[in-house]
């Protein structure tokens, strides 16, 4: 699951590179192709880890209609290391992701060579932190969820919120109407945040409405899924 996730960004990124770079780079003020992928692939990543956590919903599901949490209850286990196991696996499984797409946008042209060591410090930071933010929201969805096909369906939010954010085109070059979905939901302040520590530009007040968003969705998850996993009898 988590390998067929993994090829919608991949996927993308060819395809907006390839396909739509000359164009898109024109839309952007670039003279070529190479402007459009450094352009793109912050959001790219950021759409990996939306996508990654969708199988974290699912595998949340699963385990709480098949019985091996009952089971965990009766054992002589703190009762939150069944979230934070799950937690922490999709973690790690995010950002092993975030380096497989990281490695094909280098591989096709993306250069990243006036971002200090700090920024690339805070670069994998933020990627992180969005990562547990995302994770426990996709951990709630599970829980909530009666079977794993309705997890899944539930969390499919989390990789197409990107697909109208700033990850692609910049949000001012959208409709008036539209522009608003675009700037006030989480992927674009962090996409715009990566995209400055990453590029070595600006990020002007994206950074800490990015960290804010993750925080938030990190206290929102955890205390959904606690609730959910206190009160579900499974």
């Amino acid at each position: 699951l988590t390998l067929n996730l993994l090829l919608t960004p991949i996927m993308l990124l060819l395809l907006f590179v390839y396909v739509f770079g000359d164009v898109m780079s024109a839309g952007i003020g670039g003279s070529d192709r190479s402007e459009y992928i450094a352009y793109l692939v912050p959001g790219i990543l950021m759409m990996t880890i939306g996508g990654t956590v969708i199988g974290t919903a699912v595998s949340v599901a699963t385990d709480m209609n098949e019985g091996i949490v009952a089971r965990f209850r009766t054992m002589a286990i703190h009762r939150g290391s069944v979230l934070v196991g799950h937690v922490v696996g999709s973690v790690l499984q995010c950002i092993a992701g975030v380096l497989l797409v990281g490695a094909v946008a280098v591989a096709i042209g993306f250069r990243s060579t006036d971002a200090t060591a700090l920024e690339w410090l805070a670069a994998f930071g933020l990627i992180a932190l969005f990562a547990l933010a995302l994770t426990w929201i996709a951990v709630g969805m599970g829980m909530a969820s009666p079977n794993a096909e309705a997890a899944g369906n539930s969390a499919q939010p989390l990789i197409l919120l990107p697909l109208v954010s700033s990850a692609f085109i910049p949000p001012d070059t959208m409709p008036g109407w539209f522009r608003p979905i675009a700037e006030y939901q989480p992927f674009t302040p962090a996409i715009e945040t990566l995209r400055g520590l990453l590029l070595g530009t600006g990020i002007g007040d994206n950074g800490w409405i990015a960290v804010a968003w993750c925080l938030g969705l990190a206290v929102l998850g955890y205390f959904w899924s606690a609730s959910k996993f206190d009160a579900d009898p499974k």
